[in-house]
């Protein structure tokens, strides 16, 4: 299960996506998610899902990984189908045993509501593995930069955030490490109840919170002892600048949104 957690994870690459400004990124993460909420039927995640693999083939990331990446969210995905499944209850009954009645319309909404979720995420891990933490701090302050005329911290929320990021495979690592040392003195995490399970993570957690305090205090101290005092007065090596392959993403998104209300017109018709 820890393995399969993509989030936070970078892969370095000289790809279209990988040479976009991490503002067109994180601009373009945000509106597929709109994208994704704007389509109204089947055949608009399809063109979404085409345009997502594209984009991910492109990277040299493979579906596969896309894929694992889901596992993590795989409970929440069956518990939103089945919930979307049984309580809707308007529609063609296809199925009735005893309380259980299954209709057209809740099995086509339960659909949709899976892939829309998988959309979702898989849309989203584009933006980390294809975008260094250095960046996307850049990027995320850069983007905050107008919240400062109301005292908005731009450059400490940006840190923090960039900082959560990075450390997941990082916390996920140790984790791993601790569960197969637990295991190795006989620890059970994948059988009994749920409480018998729950009990069995606490031997897990409470090392793996004093390591991420442990670690949160080293990082404090370095960062500390080499004067950072906030983003007041720090410059970049990079500068970040918009170029035309960042104007072709957004001509592209704009052919997607197109495309999304053409789909939808057909939809209502």
């Amino acid at each position: 299960m820890l393995k399969n957690i993509t989030l936070g994870q970078y892969f370095p690459g000289e790809s279209f996506i990988h040479r976009l400004d991490p503002r067109t990124k994180l601009l373009a993460t945000i509106a597929l998610i709109a994208f994704v909420f704007v389509a109204q039927g089947f055949s608009g995640f399809l063109l979404i899902a085409a345009f997502v693999l594209a984009c991910a083939a492109s990277t040299g990331i493979h579906l596969k990984f896309l894929i694992r990446g889901l596992k993590p969210i795989f409970f929440i995905i069956i518990f939103t189908f089945i919930l979307n499944l049984f309580f809707q209850t308007t529609g063609n009954e296809l199925v009735h045993v005893g309380f259980i009645r299954i209709t057209d319309t809740g099995l086509r909404m339960a659909s949709f509501m899976a892939v829309r979720l998988i959309l979702l995420v898989v849309s989203s891990q584009l933006l980390t593995l294809t975008t260094s933490p250095i960046s996307l701090t850049d990027g995320l302050e850069t983007l905050f930069r107008p919240l400062e005329a109301i005292h908005f911290p731009a450059h400490e929320i940006a840190m923090m955030m960039s900082i959560a990021l990075r450390f997941i495979p990082t916390l996920m690592d140790e984790a791993d490490k601790i569960m197969k040392a637990q295991k190795a003195r006989g620890a059970n995490f994948e059988t009994g109840s749920i409480i018998a399970r729950a009990k069995a993570m606490v031997p897990l957690l409470v090392p793996l919170f004093v390591g991420a305090f442990r670690r949160a205090e080293e990082l404090a101290l370095a960062m500390d002892a080499r004067c950072y005092r906030g983003g007041a007065g720090r410059t970049r090596m990079k500068q970040l600048r918009f170029g035309r392959i960042d104007l072709l993403a957004a001509l592209a998104l704009l052919a997607l949104l197109a495309g999304v209300i053409a789909l939808n017109a057909v939809h209502a018709f």
